[in-house]
């Protein structure tokens, strides 16, 4: 499993009013390891940068300058995330421009070039509501270390996001690895897959469970299909 942590900085907020990207961090990560393969670029705008954007990320206009446009390594882009599941914080915003981005050189959307978008954003609503879901209060959330972070920086925060999400996703590793690995040691050798071990959950991992469906049927609007409500219905 292929997954690309990815993150933007923009000259302001809004794509449709002519904003653009400035930088684009990707980092990769397979079978939930981070593998040290990343992409990360500066991009002339070609624009001036908002005053309030300049204070977020501190980027200046003077350091673009010299900087390749997003035409020069839209190609380089689409090819590093090919193949892979975008792992996005606030999905919306940074899908937004890069399709903006990719429109203007007659380029299809970013879905047509990876494999689908997770947003954090909305999975850690589902596990926390009503608490702020920012990138600093996840880091704070899970234990990662973020007192690097003193500006929005797209690499770094592509780094704290991976760590973040796996913090968030912990346990899924043990499905996702172990199958993985089960079939590369059958395939060349032979031998018969091993008799699953079933273990019974706890009664805190039953609790913490209900608590998690219960989170997410209030946040779909009682479309959660697990929730034992769901089930009563049908």
């Amino acid at each position: 499993m292929r997954q690309i942590i990815l993150d933007t900085e923009t000259t302001g907020l809004d794509p449709n009013q002519g904003h653009r990207v400035i930088e684009l961090a990707a980092v990769e990560m397979v079978n939930r390891r981070l593998t040290g393969t990343h992409l990360h670029r500066y991009v002339n705008p070609e624009r001036e940068i908002d005053p309030g954007a300049m204070q977020v990320h501190g980027i200046s206009n003077e350091f673009l300058q010299d900087k390749p446009r997003f035409a020069d390594i839209a190609q380089e882009f689409v090819d590093f995330i090919g193949g892979g599941e975008l792992v996005i914080h606030n999905a919306p915003f940074d899908v937004g421009f890069l399709d903006m981005e990719l429109r203007l050189l007659g380029m299809r959307p970013l879905v047509h070039w990876c494999e689908g978008v997770t947003d954090t954003l909305a999975m850690a609503k589902a596990l926390r509501p009503g608490k702020r879901n920012n990138l600093d209060a996840l880091c704070r959330e899970y234990g990662v270390d973020n007192t690097a972070r003193t500006l929005h920086g797209a690499l770094l925060d592509c780094e704290l996001l991976a760590a973040v999400y796996l913090e968030m996703t912990r346990g899924q590793e043990t499905l996702a690895i172990g199958l993985d690995t089960a079939r590369a040691e059958t395939r060349p050798s032979g031998h018969v897959r091993p008799r699953p071990v079933l273990c019974a959950a706890s009664a805190d991992e039953l609790a913490a469970h209900a608590a998690l469906l219960e989170a997410i049927d209030r946040e779909s609007r009682g479309a959660c299909l697990w929730h034992p409500a769901a089930g009563e219905a049908g």
